[in-house]
C-alpha cells in the first residue's frame, strides 16, 4: 500500500482527494494546505492535516507526495520531498522554468532511480494521441515535414484571472497560457514530433485580459531534419479551435472534433517528386479514420500507473523527467515573444532564469496579492 499525502487542496488537489479511493493499491492518509479551511474538502476523518509541506514531508505518514500547489512551489517541495526519500507525482507544469526543471530533476537523478518521479501528463492516456504517435513512431508517415497545432479553445475570463493574486503573474504562475492551459499541449507536441531547433514566437502579452503574462501565442518552429510548425494558441478566442496536424513523407494525419484522420500516399511523395515525367501530379491516397474510442483513463489513469511503477515497477506512461521539454518549450515561446528573436532550442536556461527575474522585479502588476501568494505558498525563485 503505497501512503499518499497531497499538498495543496485547492481546485486540482480536492479533486484529487476525491480520486484516491479509486487507485488500487493507494491510501490518503494526510494533506497539506496554508489554508485550513481548505481541508473541509477531505471527508475522511483520519487523514491527518498539515499547514506546512516540510512538516508532511517529514512526518513518517506517507510514502509518496502529489504536489497540486502554485507553479513555483513545484520545484522546492519536489526536491524536498525526493531528498527525504518519497516517491514525487507533481501537476503540470513541473516547474515554471528550465533552470528550475533541471534542479528538480537533478534530486531525482541523486536518488539513483530509488524513487518513483511522475508527472500529471494525463492526455497521454488519450487513445487518439496514442494512435498519432504510434503511426508517427513507426515509420508510418514516413519523415515529418510539417506540424501544426491550432489549440485555442481555452476561452477564460477577468473573473477566471481575479480569482487568485498569483495567476497570470510572472511572480505568482511564471507565465499565462503556456504555463497554465497548454503545457499538455505542448507535452503532446514533443512526445509526437520531437522538439524543434529553433522557435519564434509573437505573444500578445495582456491582449485580451487586464494580467501581464502572454493570453495569446502564435510561435513558427524548426525541426532539426528541416521540417517546420506552427503553434497558435490563445485564452481570448471563442469559439476555439483545437486542430493538430502532421505532415510526412506519407501523407497527412488530422485530429479534430474526436477523429484521427490519417491521408496516406501510395507512394513516398519525395519519390514521385523526383521521378514523376509529369508537371502536374495529382498523388493517389488512401484515407484512413483511425479508430480511437473515449479518451483514455486520464488523471486516474496516471494515478494508478503511479502506483503500479512503485508497487510492481511498471514503467511510467509520463515519466516527469520528460517534463522538462514542455516547460522548455513554453520559455522559448515566451522569451522570443519578449526580445523580439529567434529563441534556440536546447534554450539558455541562466538567460532565460535571469529575464524572468527581471520581469518579477519590475512587476506592478497585482503585485501586492502576488507577494502575499508567494509568502503564504513558501515558494521561492529557484534554490
Amino acid at each position: 500500500m503505497v501512503r499518499f499525502g497531497i499538498v495543496g487542496i485547492g481546485n486540482m488537489g480536492s479533486t484529487h482527494v476525491n480520486w484516491l479511493p479509486d487507485i488500487n493499491g493507494a491510501q490518503l492518509t494526510a494533506v497539506c494546505d496554508v489554508d485550513p479551511a481548505k481541508f473541509d474538502r477531505v471527508a475522511d476523518p483520519s487523514v491527518e492535516k498539515f499547514e506546512s509541506s516540510a512538516e508532511m514531508i517529514r512526518s513518517g505518514k506517507i510514502d509518496a507526495i502529489l504536489i497540486a500547489t502554485p507553479h513555483y512551489d513545484h520545484t522546492t517541495i519536489g526536491i524536498d520531498a525526493l531528498q527525504q526519500g518519497l516517491h514525487v507525482l507533481v501537476e503540470k507544469p513541473i516547474s515554471v522554468h528550465k533552470a528550475d526543471a533541471r534542479r528538480l530533476i537533478e534530486a531525482y537523478e541523486a536518488t539513483d532511480g530509488s524513487k518513483t518521479f511522475g508527472a500529471m501528463f494525463n492526455q497521454r492516456t488519450d487513445p487518439h494521441y496514442q494512435a498519432i504517435r504510434r503511426l508517427v513512431k513507426n515509420g508510418e508517415l514516413g519523415e515529418i515535414q510539417r506540424t501544426n497545432w491550432i489549440i485555442t479553445d481555452w476561452f477564460r475570463t477577468e473573473t477566471y484571472y481575479a480569482s487568485g493574486g498569483w495567476r497570470a503573474t510572472w511572480g505568482g504562475e511564471g507565465g499565462g497560457v503556456l504555463l497554465n492551459q497548454c503545457p499538455h499541449n505542448l507535452d503532446l507536441f514533443q512526445w509526437i514530433c520531437g522538439m524543434p531547433s529553433k522557435v519564434r514566437a509573437f505573444c500578445g502579452f495582456g491582449k485580451y485580459h487586464d494580467i501581464e503574462v502572454e493570453d495569446e501565442v502564435t510561435a513558427y518552429l524548426e525541426y532539426p531534419n528541416g521540417a517546420t510548425g506552427v503553434f497558435v494558441t490563445t485564452t481570448g478566442e471563442a469559439p476555439g479551435t483545437n486542430r493538430l496536424e502532421v505532415v510526412g513523407d506519407r501523407g497527412k494525419i488530422v485530429y479534430e472534433n474526436g477523429q484521427v484522420t490519417f491521408t496516406r500516399t501510395e507512394s513516398l511523395v519525395s519519390e514521385i517528386n523526383r521521378t514523376s515525367l509529369e508537371s502536374f501530379v495529382s498523388v493517389p491516397t488512401w484515407k484512413c479514420e483511425i479508430p480511437a474510442n473515449g479518451y483514455g483513463g486520464q488523471h486516474k489513469a496516471i494515478l494508478q500507473n503511479f502506483v503500479d511503477c512503485i508497487l510492481h515497477g511498471k514503467e511510467l506512461i509520463a515519466p516527469a523527467v520528460e517534463g522538462i521539454h514542455s516547460v522548455e518549450l513554453a520559455n522559448a515561446m515566451i522569451y522570443s515573444g519578449l526580445t523580439g528573436e529567434t529563441a534556440e532550442i536546447p534554450l539558455d536556461a541562466a538567460a532565460y532564469e535571469a529575464k524572468l527575474k527581471t520581469l518579477i522585479a519590475n512587476s506592478t502588476h497585482k503585485k501586492k496579492s502576488t507577494e502575499v501568494a508567494a509568502v503564504d505558498m513558501g515558494a521561492s525563485f529557484g534554490r
